[in-house]
């Protein structure tokens, strides 16, 4: 839901008040984890994130699977929600959960998916989907109809211009699914989580598009869900184009409606 705040809009020298500013929600999310069998149940609190209020159950899916903590959706086994802030996933008994390899500190704000890592090797999670070389070759005019494609399902950034957004698209351009949240990890996220749910993991034929700029935390996400080809309106840092080289994950930023930038693996687009 969205929250409402009196504004005080100003353009040039003049001013007039919005009594209902609609502005995009954001709060925190504990995830606690319960491991081992049901009669030796253990509970451990996994990492406090903040989010956009919404399809939390699907965030936390794929938060546990960027995480390498679970690989399919049978791994968990129920996902309990005690409160709006709180959010409790059983694991199956076979699930093996090292509590020191997943440590954080602090708070996850929503425009850090890396924060509160103790030490590198945390940073590091090997995919268990690999992406075909040169597959699929997508054309680089259904690239550049992406992102109007995009903002016309922002329902969220229509109405408060204040929020990121993950989209899936078949090679051919058709959207398949969407995510918006105030972070950008977040909204990747809760669409890995809502395709592990699907089942329609790996992501071997399709396109990601992400809104803002191409992070580290965003190439490691879509390698592990097994996506060829990660799109952003925004720009690749230098660690994510590096990833992205490792993963075999074709990288594309600054894509609008009549140019892109092509930083790793161009044969895939035509």
């Amino acid at each position: 839901m969205l929250h409402l705040h009196p504004t005080i809009r100003w353009e040039g020298a003049q001013s007039a008040s919005l009594p209902d500013d609609p502005i995009t929600p954001e709060a925190p999310l504990a995830i606690r984890l319960l491991t081992g069998t049901r009669t030796a149940r253990q509970s451990q609190e996994l990492a406090v994130t903040m989010r956009t209020p919404g399809a939390d159950e699907d965030l936390v899916r794929g938060y546990l699977f960027a995480e390498g903590i679970i690989h399919k959706n049978a791994d968990i086994l129920q996902i309990r929600c005690p409160s709006a802030a709180q959010v409790e996933v059983v694991l199956a008994p076979e699930v093996v959960f090292t509590a020191a390899q997943h440590a954080r500190y602090g708070v996850t704000s929503s425009s850090c998916g890396l924060c509160g890592k103790s030490t590198l090797e945390q940073i590091d999670h090997l995919s268990c989907y690999y992406p075909v070389p040169n597959h699929p070759v997508v054309a680089a005019s259904t690239l550049y109809q992406l992102p109007a494609k995009l903002q016309q399902q922002q329902s969220l950034f229509s109405q408060t211009g204040g929020i990121h957004a993950a989209a899936l698209f078949s090679a051919s351009g058709d959207l398949l699914l969407i995510r918006e949240d105030v972070g950008r990890h977040n909204a990747l996220d809760k669409l890995v989580g809502a395709a592990l749910l699907q089942g329609t993991l790996p992501w071997r034929e399709c396109i990601l598009l992400v809104s803002g700029r191409l992070s580290y935390e965003l190439v490691q996400k879509a390698a592990m869900a097994g996506t060829p080809l990660l799109a952003a309106i925004g720009a690749p840092s230098s660690l994510a184009i590096e990833l992205a080289e490792q993963s075999g994950l074709t990288l594309v930023g600054f894509l609008r409606s009549n140019r892109l930038n092509c930083y790793t693996f161009p044969a895939r687009i035509r």
